[in-house]
């Protein structure tokens, strides 16, 4: 089979894309250490101060490598039950595009559409920016407003959302942007949207980086106001979810 990941791909962008992280934690361990060498009191806190950087940072390099190098994540197992060859599959992201190739690997008679609602305005990060010069967009990848997608009316089967609905901060917007999914889906159709959460997993590998996530209460408080059902919810990995979503009202 065509390899169609590289080995270590997912931590090794990680590094790649905020390299200034670990940079600084690096240069505040040396700096913590240097100071230590020249206070003659108890330097036992400063050394516990650069336990824990070090021990963050490595653990959540660990489970970055986990979830994105040695999970099935990437294998997109729980599109297998609703996919077919051919199908109408949209696939939206929000700048960095790791799986509309993977889509077309694994189903290439579908009509595959992507859609990047990237607005650097919004998406100010330094990471985002340096993912998007790594990485040139799927051919023929549409840039759009997540308030006004470019999709008739009940025209897709699939909709897939991976690891980006996050990135819609405010309440009302992603709102906006699941009715404009639910129009978009024919009444049988399936939306996937497959995010990190705000729990303790996460904040136990990620700490205060959880905050960047939403809580399984609000993807709920989202779907509802979008008049959109869980219909199924799978968990690739103690941090990672992805909820099925179908129409309210259409057939199980």
């Amino acid at each position: 089979m065509e390899q169609v990941r590289r080995p270590f791909q997912g931590v090794l962008n990680i590094v790649r894309f905020n390299w200034h992280f670990y940079v600084l934690s690096a240069i505040v361990i040396t700096m913590l250490f240097i100071i230590s060498d020249f206070i003659t009191a108890d330097a036992s806190i400063l050394y516990m101060i650069m336990v824990l950087i070090a021990v963050t940072t490595a653990t959540s390099l660990l489970a970055s490598m986990y979830v994105y190098d040695f999970s099935d994540l990437y294998q997109l197992k729980w599109l297998k039950e609703y996919a077919k060859d051919r199908m109408t599959i949209v696939n939206i992201h929000a700048g960095f595009d790791e799986t509309s190739h993977l889509i077309k690997y694994h189903y290439p008679y579908a009509d595959l559409t992507v859609l990047d609602f990237y607005d650097e305005a919004v998406h100010t990060e330094v990471s985002i920016k340096r993912a998007r010069k790594a990485y040139p967009p799927y051919p023929s990848t549409q840039s759009v407003k997540t308030s006004q997608l470019p999709l008739a009316s009940e025209s897709i089967d699939l909709v897939m959302v991976i690891l980006s609905a996050h990135e819609i901060r405010r309440d009302e917007k992603r709102y906006e942007f699941f009715s404009e999914l639910k129009r978009a889906i024919k009444p049988d159709g399936t939306i996937f949207v497959t995010e990190h959460q705000r729990d303790i997993p996460n904040f136990l590998v990620y700490n205060i980086g959880f905050f960047h996530f939403l809580s399984s209460n609000s993807w709920k408080r989202t779907f509802a106001s979008s008049g959109l059902l869980i219909h199924n919810k799978v968990s690739t990995t103690p941090f990672i979810t992805t909820y099925i979503l179908r129409k309210d009202g259409a057939a199980a």
